[in-house]
């Protein structure tokens, strides 16, 4: 996959919170007459498209009639040994950034504190945080090998 594309409501905010999870800018450019920007990090690339008049999203991650994007999800086996000690300095991260800036950062929302999760024959840990415009991401970490 070459990308995954993200429609925000402040580009600025977005960078700033994406980037707290590890990603940094490749590529700025505009899209129509709007700011965007392509993102690497976590093993993927992102796109972000700062949408001018934006509304708010359907809850994904609340609503459970919702059909459509329902969230991305990054693996995190190889970055740590640990996914609730990552998830509380992630966590710390953003008290602190909104500390300095609560223009560009707000405290981290999470959805789904780690839990452990049978998929086929492996155990996973698993976490859901929401970005600044509220999209579920999940973070997922191999906890028994197949």
């Amino acid at each position: 996959m070459h990308h995954a594309s993200i429609r925000t409501a402040n580009i600025h905010r977005a960078i700033a919170f994406y980037e707290q999870l590890g990603f940094t800018i490749s590529e700025r450019f505009t899209a129509g007459i709007t700011l965007a920007c392509w993102m690497e990090g976590l093993g993927g690339r992102i796109e972000l498209i700062q949408i001018p008049e934006p509304k708010l999203a359907p809850d994904a991650f609340g609503d459970e009639h919702y059909v459509g994007y329902y969230h991305l999800s990054f693996d995190l086996t190889s970055a740590t040994t640990n996914l609730p000690m990552w998830l509380t300095s992630l966590q710390e991260r953003f008290t602190e950034a909104t500390r300095r800036n609560p223009d560009e950062f707000q405290p981290l929302k999470i959805l789904l504190e780690p839990t452990q999760q049978m998929i086929g024959s492996q155990v996973y840990e698993v976490a859901f945080i929401a970005d600044t415009d509220g999209l579920p991401l999940e973070f997922i970490r191999v906890l028994s090998p197949q």
